[in-house]
């Protein structure tokens, strides 16, 4: 899962950390205003796609291997309309079968017209404008062992933490919790980022490596989850664990508020710089932000909110609450164009096919989404700067179809 916040995120900056991932398997239930809404064959997309269809039939290879662990008829939700697992798998394996001919652009859009449904997001107030942020797998330096260069510690969860599901004291608190820890027989809020970094829990969590900055381990708390390259040889892929249960409060917004960073340069990279020139003040801003993230080691990663490796430029994360998971979307919005020194010098409108697998705190609505574009320079630029309106829909297959 992935700890995404706000636009001053890096996108999934955005999404306070893909906080609670929380997901467990269940239907979703419609809502009042439906999310998605079906439209005619008029009102389809291009359905273009600006990348190579090997990584997208193997993010479907993931959601397929999602829906195959759940009872083949759980329901669904597309709006008001219902639809068991065994219908999405059928779609997935449909559409994976027919991408594997390799068709061009008009063989595509005339096969998905032919065959499936399509469902647009509600987007802003029912425009279907949903706007894009990114989030991308940081990658650090580091040691298991403390020195004076590597001096941060990425924490494991803590042993005195405590999460309350407090549905199971009253009906009426159902998707609720809170998380604590227990003193003198009373269960208090877990200390703030602030007592943390000040040593409050230094005997309760277990350090699972060490790096260098600061600044670099707060951004890997925001990003959920991240590399650690050891000087003891190999690597260690970390990623979300639990919180201290404390709001997020994106330090970006601070910046802008105080006057430090005009609006218009917010990115990722202008509050990186913004650090660097004052690092009298790095603490101070950082524990603007309340929040802190405790991790554990995963063999692969990243991970998503479902458990397996997200597909870099094909993994998307949702509100989970109203759009169905790991399911096919196709998505319209803009990526960088960079020069050989990392500057961007224009964006530019691209679609391509994805799959919802991942969700964010701060993903909530209609319109918001958060891509996952990998790791590495562009994948950081993207992320960092992302934030723009596009188009979402959905693809489900038609009860008639034929065979491809």
């Amino acid at each position: 899962m992935r700890l995404r916040t706000d636009p001053f995120r890096t996108g999934l900056f955005l999404a306070a950390v893909l906080f609670f991932c929380g997901c467990a398997p269940s239907a979703i239930p419609p809502v009042e205003a439906p999310a998605l809404v079906e439209i005619s064959q008029n009102r389809f997309p291009e359905f273009t796609d600006d990348m190579d269809l090997d990584g997208l039939s193997a993010g479907i290879g993931q959601s397929l291997g999602y829906y195959k662990k759940l009872p083949e008829d759980r329901v669904l939700h597309f709006g008001k309309d219902e639809y068991r697992v065994s219908d999405l798998i059928r779609s997935l394996e449909f559409f994976r079968d027919f991408i594997g001919k390799r068709p061009d652009a008009r063989a595509l859009k005339a096969f998905i017209a032919a065959n499936f449904r399509v469902y647009r997001s509600a987007g802003k107030d029912g425009s279907g404008r949903v706007l894009y942020t990114g989030y991308y797998e940081p990658v650090l330096e580091g040691s298991l062992h403390p020195s004076e260069k590597f001096s941060c510690p990425v924490l494991s969860l803590p042993d005195d933490l405590i999460t309350a599901d407090l549905s199971l004291f009253s009906d009426e608190l159902k998707g609720k919790k809170i998380t604590g820890r227990i003193e003198r027989n009373r269960l208090i809020p877990y200390p703030e980022r602030r007592e943390i970094e000040a040593g409050a829990i230094r005997e309760n969590a277990k350090p699972l490596a060490w790096v260098q900055d600061p600044v670099d381990l707060f951004f890997l708390q925001i990003q959920g989850s991240g590399k650690i390259n050891l000087t003891e040889g190999g690597h260690m892929n970390v990623h979300y664990h639990a919180s201290n249960g404390r709001p997020y409060r994106s330090i970006g917004k601070h910046l802008i508020e105080t006057g430090k960073i005009d609006r218009k340069e917010m990115s990722m990279q202008r509050i990186r710089s913004y650090l660097t020139e004052h690092p009298e003040a790095v603490y101070e801003i950082l524990n603007q932000n309340p929040s802190y993230v405790f991790f554990k080691t995963e063999e692969q990663g990243p991970l998503g909110c479902f458990g397996f490796p997200l597909t870099p430029g094909r993994s998307i994360a949702l509100d989970r609450r109203i759009f169905p998971p790991a399911a096919l979307v196709y998505i319209t919005a803009r990526k960088p164009v960079i020069d050989e020194e990392g500057n961007i010098q224009s964006w530019t409108e691209f679609g391509r096919f994805a799959l919802n697998q991942d969700t964010g705190g701060a993903i909530r609505g209609p319109a918001r989404a958060d891509i996952f574009w990998g790791s590495g320079p562009y994948a950081r630029i993207a992320a960092g700067h992302l934030q723009h309106d596009g188009a979402l829909c959905f693809l489900v297959l038609r009860t008639d179809a034929s065979k491809p």
